[in-house]
């Protein structure tokens, strides 16, 4: 059987504007995404009859994980400036609607908070950022 296996280059982010319908804005310049890393917490239940002595775990809470993107930094360009002014919001504001779109089409969809924005200006190398964004609620992924 021949591999489906792809190279991620056109994968994009993208970032809700919150409107009814919603408009959806590709972050320029990103070099690298890392789509929601999920999990689930396991919960001790083990008690003083458990089989063997063993223990027993319960599933936990689910957690949709961050998102983290490497972009080329240009410091008057629209990703940056968009990147610092979402740094300013608060509350529920805070929280946008996005999506990891593929390039056969599927794409990730979750609401998430901006929490890091971190450039870097090496002497000798292109500046670049580093942004992280925090899942809140359930991830899904949609097939193209």
């Amino acid at each position: 059987m021949t591999t489906q296996a792809r190279i991620g280059y056109g994968t994009l982010f993208k970032s809700g504007n919150g409107a009814s319908p919603e408009v959806f804005s590709t972050l320029a310049e990103v070099t690298a995404i890392t789509p929601p890393a999920m999990a689930r917490d396991t919960v001790d239940a083990t008690h003083e009859e458990s089989p063997g002595a063993w223990r027993e775990f319960i599933a936990g809470l689910k957690d949709g994980g961050e998102v983290s993107l490497e972009l080329n930094f240009v410091p008057g360009g629209s990703a940056a400036l968009a990147l610092t002014a979402e740094l300013d919001l608060d509350g529920s504001s805070a929280s946008k609607n996005r999506q990891v779109v593929f390039p056969d089409g599927s794409y990730f969809s979750f609401a998430g908070i901006l929490t890091a924005f971190e450039p870097d200006a090496p002497i000798d190398d292109k500046m670049s950022a580093s942004v992280t964004f925090k899942v809140s609620g359930k991830p899904t992924l949609v097939q193209a």
